[in-house]
């Protein structure tokens, strides 16, 4: 066996199921999860109709750079969203459809992570998507937690990160908007993480999968290929981006997404790919296709969640701190008790169920930066958000 299985955490969803293990939640009221950030609004018809058409798709095997068109559907994508000039971007070599960004953040650690250096180092935010630490741990590197707290914004501080880190750093993950803070990271510091790659010769990968649900329409989050080829870098050197369709387009189980950036790291990681043996389905593909395609299902999207994010703030506004994130479906709540007793007792006597945030992060540099928040996912449908609000409120209140 890989001696590096020995070394991952429990997913925080088996600790989770553990906490609320013996526990009889009240009867009389539904439950409400707000745990799993598993978007509920309604995939687009688009989605099915392209899954239908091309359902005989099934009976040939798919190339795994995937058909022509969804790569430049993809491209035409990004070109748009980000605002680089379509020939910028190559189709052909620098995108590659992956089977979600899951699959493709753990799958690319495995290449681009030399394992035969001692010292090897991946830096990943936090708290963070569980996937960094294990893909890291399983590539036979070391993680390096990057804390994001309330005074720095809920984003990573590049400036307190040594030297001498930076220098045995091979690969960084970041996250934006965050899971699960929806902070947001500036053109700025992207480029300052650019600049740092440069100088120190490791990649960034950049989690994106977040992006096209925002607060404010007319600013949508930034992204790093976007901020590279600002400053000049329109090779996108060292950078990768990873983006899917579970969350811009309420299409989870369709395990579809991307991974664009660098032409010569993607070269390598295609090549590795052919032998991970995970070609998206030819349905997939142009079912991918068509929802690349279309902006209006998106559209529609964030306007769900900003009467979500609305009318859940208002309720619980007057009695906790609680701020509406720039981007994401997730609010990070802190508690006035500790985190995983807070997810306890409001399992106990609301029959809701959200994660504590300690499950989220490690202890770094003498703090956990998880600890006294929870992490609430407002995929649930309005009526169920409203009533959870409501009924989140009348616990807090239990506890004055």
């Amino acid at each position: 066996m890989n001696p590096n299985l020995d070394r991952l955490h429990p997913y925080p969803f088996a600790k989770l199921n553990k906490l609320k293990q013996g526990i009889t939640a009240p009867q009389d009221k539904s439950h409400i999860a707000l745990s799993i950030g598993e978007p509920k609004h309604e995939t687009p018809d688009l989605i099915h109709k392209a899954l239908k058409e091309h359902a005989d798709g099934i009976a040939k095997y798919p190339a795994t750079k995937g058909i022509a068109e969804l790569r430049e559907a993809i491209a035409a994508w990004i070109s748009q969203r980000f605002n680089i000039a379509l020939e910028d971007i190559s189709a052909e070599n620098q995108v590659l459809p992956v089977s979600g960004t899951r699959e493709a953040l753990f799958s690319f650690a495995q290449v681009v992570v030399d394992s035969s250096k001692p010292d090897a180092l991946v830096i990943m935010p936090n708290p963070f998507y569980q996937i960094y630490e294990g893909a890291t741990l399983l590539a036979g590197a070391e993680p390096y937690f990057l804390n994001t707290t309330e005074k720095t914004g809920y984003l990573p501080d590049f400036d307190t990160v040594p030297d001498a880190i930076w220098q045995r750093c091979q690969l960084i993950f970041i996250c934006s908007p965050g899971n699960p803070t929806g902070a947001v990271i500036s053109e700025k510091e992207h480029r300052k993480l650019i600049q740092l790659a440069e100088k120190f010769d490791f990649i960034i990968a950049s989690d994106e999968c977040y992006t096209e649900i925002y607060d404010a329409e007319n600013t949508p989050p930034q992204g790093l290929l976007e901020s590279a080829y600002n400053m000049g870098n329109t090779a996108f050197n060292r950078c990768v981006m990873f983006q899917s369709l579970s969350k811009r387009s309420n299409a989870p189980g369709l395990r579809s997404g991307f991974v664009a950036g660098d032409a010569e790291i993607l070269k390598k990681y295609f090549e590795y790919r052919t032998y991970q043996g995970c070609a998206l389905p030819f349905p997939t593909q142009y079912a991918s296709t068509a929802a690349w395609k279309d902006e209006q299902h998106v559209k529609q999207n964030r306007v769900l969640y900003r009467q979500k994010f609305t009318a859940f703030i208002d309720i619980l506004g007057d009695i906790c701190s609680i701020r509406k994130p720039a981007g994401s479906f997730y609010i990070w709540l802190k508690t006035p008790i500790s985190d995983t007793e807070f997810a306890q007792q409001l399992f106990a006597q609301q029959n809701i169920t959200v994660l504590p945030g300690s499950y989220l992060s490690r202890e770094a540099n003498g703090i956990n930066p998880g600890k006294n928040h929870i992490r609430i996912a407002l995929v649930a449908p309005t009526d169920e958000c409203i009533e959870a609000a409501n009924r989140i409120k009348h616990f807090i209140n239990t506890l004055d």
